[in-house]
């Protein structure tokens, strides 16, 4: 079975595993000073913890300055990059979810491979 979990924000939730073992832990970071650092401390503390794969997902990311600068900040983790897209505030307000709009953006685009990257079959 797979299950995925959206936490708060921060590193409590990791902090309060003990020995539990996932297949992915994925950190969820935008290309700004203080979702870095956070991320940072989530990343380590995982793989410290050895909890299992550790794989930063670069959210809202404008251009290749903000790739380098998730790239940079984890140099030791796998970055899957989430371009910033229009169309995720245009299905927010229209109270549909982006897979549901005609056109799927980029940001939809990049979760949906990354999910198949994921999916038990692509093992």
């Amino acid at each position: 079975s797979i299950v995925v979990a959206d936490f708060e924000a921060g590193i409590g939730t990791i902090t309060r595993l003990a020995n539990e073992k996932v297949d992915v832990v994925l950190v969820v970071c935008e290309p700004t000073p203080k979702s870095i650092e956070v991320g940072t401390r989530a990343a380590d503390l995982a793989h410290e913890k050895n909890l299992g794969r550790v794989i930063v997902v670069a959210s809202r990311v404008r251009n290749e300055d903000d790739l380098k600068v998730v790239q940079k900040a984890f140099p030791d983790f796998e970055v899957c990059p989430v371009p910033d897209d229009p169309s995720i505030v245009t299905a927010d307000r229209q109270g549909v979810s982006p897979l549901d709009l005609p056109q799927p953006g980029p940001a939809v685009t990049a979760l949906v491979q990354l999910a198949e990257r994921l999916s038990p079959a692509a093992a």
